[in-house]
């Protein structure tokens, strides 16, 4: 079979943001970190599959936080209409992955099994672990699920020929990374397993995690998974829109082909 189209999609950033805010260890914490967020779009032929679906305007109020583009304006220029989206893997429940599950009303979801146990369960009875999840996300995945529009993955799964998911956890119970076959070679959408290249190159951990010991690990599994390092994507380090070649439109970055200039941290 051919190979898949990655698309990164830029739907929002927050540059009022420190080095602690990314790293647990790090001697220079108070220096400015800025951070990118972002959506991936696959394609291949007349199969589109999203990765994550961002948060919307009403989620960008309650927390603090500006789109700088609705997600469903900022994939028009791949020619995707919302309602045609009928595939949606959800890495992980927390509001900026999550936070767009209703502009999609069509899509079936993939979810790790434990996630959706984790994001409902007494985990959540903790103000800290509690905070990155909104819980009208989380009930519109429940909702999916009464609909018959969503399935439940446990550990590794594939989701299309060269489209597998893995659950690496730590940074939320079920985090699940994507792995997707390119003209590249194999390409891993870490999502929040690596929110930077530094966690992942430099075994940094990010400060909200549920399972220190997931995370750590969870950084030699993407290796191992990926052809080569070079082809992690983060899952929301600006360096990614620097590094790999630009896509349609400003906010798009084109990740199949790999990177074309040399990652420096």
């Amino acid at each position: 079979m051919s190979d898949w189209e990655v698309h990164a999609v830029k739907y929002a950033d927050r540059d009022n943001r420190t080095r602690a805010d990314s790293f647990i260890f790090d001697d220079n914490h108070d220096a400015p970190h800025a951070m990118d967020y972002y959506m991936w779009l696959l394609r291949r032929g007349d199969r589109v599959i999203l990765v994550d679906t961002g948060y919307d305007d009403g989620e960008a109020r309650d927390r603090g936080r500006p789109i700088r583009i609705d997600p469903r304006a900022a994939l028009a220029p791949l020619g995707v209409r919302p309602d045609e989206v009928d595939e949606v893997i959800v890495t992980h429940l927390h509001y900026d992955h999550a936070g767009g599950l209703a502009l999609f009303p069509n899509a079936h979801l993939h979810l790790q099994a434990a996630e959706m146990a984790y994001a409902t369960g007494p985990c959540m009875c903790h103000d800290t672990l509690r905070m990155p999840f909104t819980a009208g996300h989380v009930c519109e995945a429940v909702t999916r699920l009464y609909r018959g529009k969503l399935s439940f993955h446990e550990g590794d799964a594939e989701i299309a020929d060269g489209v597998t998911v893995h659950c690496i956890g730590g940074h939320s119970r079920g985090l699940q990374a994507v792995r997707v076959r390119t003209t590249a070679g194999w390409l891993v959408l870490a999502s929040d397993a690596a929110h930077f290249y530094e966690n992942l190159w430099l075994r940094k951990p990010f400060p909200i995690v549920v399972d220190m010991e997931d995370m750590l690990e969870g950084f030699t599994r993407l290796e191992k998974l990926a052809s080569r390092r070079e082809l992690i994507v983060p899952g929301h380090d600006p360096l990614v829109r620097k590094v790999f070649p630009s896509g349609v439109a400003a906010h798009i970055t084109r990740l199949d082909k790999g990177p074309d200039r040399e990652i420096s941290i």
